[in-house]
């Protein structure tokens, strides 16, 4: 056997400026970390006459990472011992200190859960971003996803989920839950977000997806004949959803060319979602329940937020 070379301890001769590094040195300088440390420090533990607490700041890093890699509480304990960029984003030296195992972990989530801290980390990143220049413009373009949830019943309880639901989506059945969002037209900053069950109709939750100061509001056909809910949350706002172009078997050529100028519009919506679920991977629910599943969709959205304004958020900093 060779004998080992310095590069076994971090002093490698080559090296490339990976991917992973690179995004996790722009979240380093996007996340408003005091602000977040901040709303979690009043219910955070107090040392004691126990084992001393992991400092609120790493708990946050390590809860950010799992976000952003879609990680579970042992799997982002593991990643921490693999990943040499984790560790230095998270402050962690292994000649000085162990990583935090996955029940601390797993007990740091379930403080922000048992708080309901989600919603409050998604609103002062928003006002994070307002404060950076991204202002609210006056459309709102709203939407909802699926999140699938395991529908099998081979479990202690022999029962699924009993938050969750399954709904029909085209000629395919689905279970689960929807996470309802509202995106700046604009900017494509998410402003709201509600999660129901998968059975709740996008509709039945539209008002809470508008500010009221919008002046359009765009949807696909699932809000259509809402007029009167939009005109009630936002009085100066004007329907733009999507009408029906077909009606037995006969296609509306207008209306569907009127729909199809609106989907260029509506699409924006589209490019949130895709973070939510194509670049963090947040397409499963992890836990069982709708509350603990509803604080990941806020906490998940607040980052999606910095990732969508990252390069306008890093041109302020340089400017």
């Amino acid at each position: 056997m060779k004998q080992g070379t310095l590069a076994a301890v971090g002093f490698e001769r080559y090296g490339k400026n990976r991917r992973r590094a690179a995004f996790l040195a722009e979240m380093e300088r996007l996340v408003p970390w005091a602000a977040l440390c901040a709303l979690i420090e009043p219910v955070y533990p107090k040392p004691g006459a126990g084992r001393p607490p992991v400092g609120i700041e790493r708990m946050l890093r390590v809860y950010c990472l799992q976000h952003w890699f879609n990680l579970s509480d042992p799997a982002v304990e593991e990643a921490l011992y693999d990943s040499l960029a984790m560790r230095n984003f998270a402050g962690i030296d292994l000649g000085r200190e162990p990583v935090p195992d996955g029940t601390t972990v797993c007990r740091f989530r379930h403080l922000l859960e048992r708080h309901g801290l989600g919603s409050r980390v998604f609103e002062e990143v928003h006002r994070h971003v307002e404060a950076k220049g991204l202002r609210l413009s006056r459309g709102t373009i709203v939407d909802a996803t699926i999140i699938n949830a395991p529908s099998s019943t081979k479990n202690a309880e022999h029962t699924r989920d009993p938050d969750m639901h399954q709904t029909k989506k085209g000629n395919q059945w689905y279970f689960g839950m929807k996470a309802h969002v509202g995106v700046d037209s604009k900017s494509k900053i998410i402003h709201s977000v509600v999660a129901t069950a998968a059975n709740v109709a996008d509709s039945e939750v539209l008002a809470d997806l508008l500010h009221g100061e919008e002046t359009r509001v765009c949807g696909d056909q699932a809000y259509r004949g809402q007029t009167k809910v939009i005109m009630a949350s936002a009085p100066n706002a004007r329907d733009f959803t999507n009408r029906r172009c077909r009606h037995q078997r006969i296609v509306d050529e207008v209306v569907r060319g009127k729909n199809r100028t609106k989907s260029r519009v509506r699409a924006k919506v589209e490019h949130a979602i895709g973070v939510i679920k194509r670049v963090f991977g947040f397409t499963k629910v992890r836990y069982r329940g709708l509350d603990k599943n509803a604080n990941r969709l806020f906490v998940t959205c607040a980052l999606a937020n910095l990732y969508l304004a990252r390069r306008r958020l890093l041109r302020c900093q340089e400017a």
